[in-house]
């Protein structure tokens, strides 16, 4: 007798959860962009899919970020200008309520970037890092704030491109800096959320233990310098299909 469809592809996107949790918290990230990518390829409500990206996130974020600042990878000096900024225009952003389509388009730009931070593999030595800007790094904190929340993604996806390009950070480090990153910015979002609804439902509650087991073993593995070859590429193809799915329907 044949297993019910709707059973077998639930049990698919519970999968896909704790893959994108595993991966991302594997290089220091809460995995927003992959929950949403995986919740709009199932069909899930736009609403419910910010809330439950975020949730998700602020779990994932915070096992990461645990294990990369064990690991000693955490820059205070790093991290806080960024974080000054950020976190209000996180909460700011949350408020701002878009469009379907506006939110969709934006959501398909965004889960085109976690590709490349994931396939990015050109190694950046101590010789390499050049000082930071403290007036550019308060700039690009309240942007990406103002982005994050308006999106509910955490900001990880934007930050991680943004330290490697500029060399401010090696790869470890610029996980561990975005995984808190992500984490502050999730939680002012949440917040913001909770002064109009109540995002937290149930039905979410094997979504929530997938992603912390996945992120608990991507977080260790990756900060013990693990690989994730063929992983990386599963998850790529669906972002890809998604952003394609968000950006044309």
């Amino acid at each position: 007798m044949l297993m019910d469809t709707s059973l077998v592809l639930y049990g698919f996107m519970l999968l896909l959860i704790f893959v994108v949790a595993f991966l991302y918290a594997s290089v220091g990230h809460g995995g927003a962009s992959g929950y949403i990518a995986v919740l709009a390829l199932f069909g899930v409500a736009t609403a419910q899919i910010k809330s439950s990206s975020l949730v998700l996130n602020i779990l994932v974020s915070a096992i990461a970020f645990y294990h990369y600042y064990k690991a000693g990878y955490f820059k205070w000096s790093l991290f806080l200008p960024f974080a000054i900024t950020s976190i209000p225009f996180a909460y700011l952003g949350a408020g701002i309520m878009l469009s379907d389509g506006i939110y969709k388009k934006m959501l398909a730009v965004c889960l085109l970037l976690p590709i490349a931070r994931l396939m990015w593999n050109k190694p950046i030595l101590e010789a390499d890092l050049r000082p930071t800007n403290i007036y550019l790094s308060l700039s690009i904190g309240a942007a990406l704030g103002l982005i994050s929340g308006m999106l509910g993604i955490g900001g990880g996806i934007l930050l991680s491109p943004i330290l490697l390009i500029l060399h401010w950070a090696d790869m470890k480090q610029t996980a561990a800096i975005s995984s808190l990153f992500i984490l502050v910015n999730s939680l002012a979002g949440f917040a913001a959320l909770l002064q109009k609804t109540n995002p937290i439902s149930s039905s979410m509650l094997p979504l929530v233990a997938l992603a912390v087991l996945g992120g608990i073993a991507g977080a260790y593995l990756g900060s013990k310098k693990w690989q994730f070859g063929l992983l990386k590429n599963i998850l790529s193809l669906v972002l890809l299909i998604a952003a394609a799915k968000l950006f044309f329907v």
